[in-house]
């Protein structure tokens, strides 16, 4: 059982993995939504506190401490939001 398992969760890795890796940044978003003025500022700043809150469970994940963490979050922030 455990044999056929293995390879089945990977390849769910696998496949899940790009997906994931293709979320789209805030700045896309806000685009793809055609997005402006007040909207798309209210919408900016959402999606970066919903991004750093993500980034930091992440960094907490990683068991992540001082500049270290910080460097990670604000690397993650950056990412997530786009420009």
């Amino acid at each position: 059982m455990k044999m056929t398992l293995v390879p089945l969760v990977a390849i769910l890795w696998l496949v899940g993995a790009p997906a994931l890796a293709q979320d789209a940044s805030c700045a896309a978003a806000a685009s793809e939504r055609k997005l402006a003025g007040a909207a798309k500022t209210s919408f900016l700043t959402k999606c970066e506190k919903d991004a750093r809150a993500r980034c930091d469970v992440a960094a907490t994940e990683k068991k992540l401490h001082g500049a270290a963490r910080n460097s990670h979050v604000n690397k993650c922030v950056r990412d997530a939001v786009g420009g």
